[in-house]
């Protein structure tokens, strides 16, 4: 049996790549392996960044399998760890994660990308949430989508199910930059090298206020920060990262993070 999720670790950096011809769907199984690689990414001190991408250069990827779920698998079956795709609903995931968006994407294949922070997008990939036309719901888009690009946009693309190419979607801010296709990934590494340079318990602290933004108001959280409740926040402010920040910058030097 082919491995459906290929890994490619080089130093600080993890790729993780969907590879399931021909389109790199997803199946009940395949999410429960993705969860369990991304849960080992945040558990691995020595790990800063990922890279998800898809096999090929038509597919990042189309979502679900609908031909495993003609053979079987439960559309609320055992999705794994991370919910679908390993990222969508793992906890704690507080470092930085790169979507390299090399085709397609749609359904849960948007859902995805959308679970990353920094979107890099092939400019020949497309998108769409096409679940309306099945009689079915874009759950984790109809959550994501509206607090990402223009609510009224949104809701056209959930309601319709249309597909929009790179362009319109960098233009909505749906991706952070539209790349020629043979320099999608070595524009994914340099992006992901220079995150991985920069400093993990900001990272994680980053992470953790903008989850919680997205729930609460704005003083609500400033006091979470303010008070130290985030476990995150709590922890960069007693760290030998933070007095390293403010010694390099007084001593006109690039800081040397540590993460601790």
């Amino acid at each position: 049996m082919i491995d459906p999720v290929k890994t490619h670790r080089d130093g600080p950096v993890l790729q993780v790549t969907l590879d399931r011809p021909k389109a790199n769907a997803i199946d009940l199984a395949t999410s429960r392996i993705m969860g369990d690689v991304f849960a080992a990414f945040r558990d691995d001190a020595d790990l800063r960044v990922a890279i998800v991408t898809g096999g090929g250069d038509k597919f990042f990827c189309p979502g679900w399998d609908l031909k495993a779920a003609a053979d079987g698998d439960a559309v609320d079956g055992d999705y794994g760890v991370g919910g679908f795709g390993g990222l969508q609903e793992l906890p704690d995931l507080n470092k930085p994660i790169i979507a390299a968006v090399n085709g397609i994407a749609c359904g849960g294949g948007l859902e995805l990308a959308l679970s990353a922070d920094i979107i890099l997008a092939a400019d020949h990939a497309s998108f769409a949430l096409p679940e309306i036309r099945s009689g079915t719901v874009a759950d984790a888009a109809s959550v994501k989508l509206p607090k990402r690009i223009p609510y009224h946009i949104a809701m056209e693309l959930l309601f319709t199910g249309r597909w929009f190419d790179v362009e319109e979607a960098h233009r909505w801010g749906l991706v952070n930059e539209i790349v020629p296709q043979a320099q999608l990934m070595e524009r994914a590494w340099q992006m992901a090298r220079l995150l991985a340079s920069g400093p993990p318990l900001v990272y994680a602290a980053i992470k953790e206020i903008t989850r919680h933004a997205e729930d609460h108001n704005f003083q609500d959280t400033m006091d979470m920060i303010t008070g130290r409740k985030f476990k995150t926040v709590d922890r960069l402010y007693s760290s030998e990262d933070q007095l390293e920040g403010a010694k390099a910058f007084a001593e006109k030097r690039d800081p040397v993070w540590k993460g601790r």
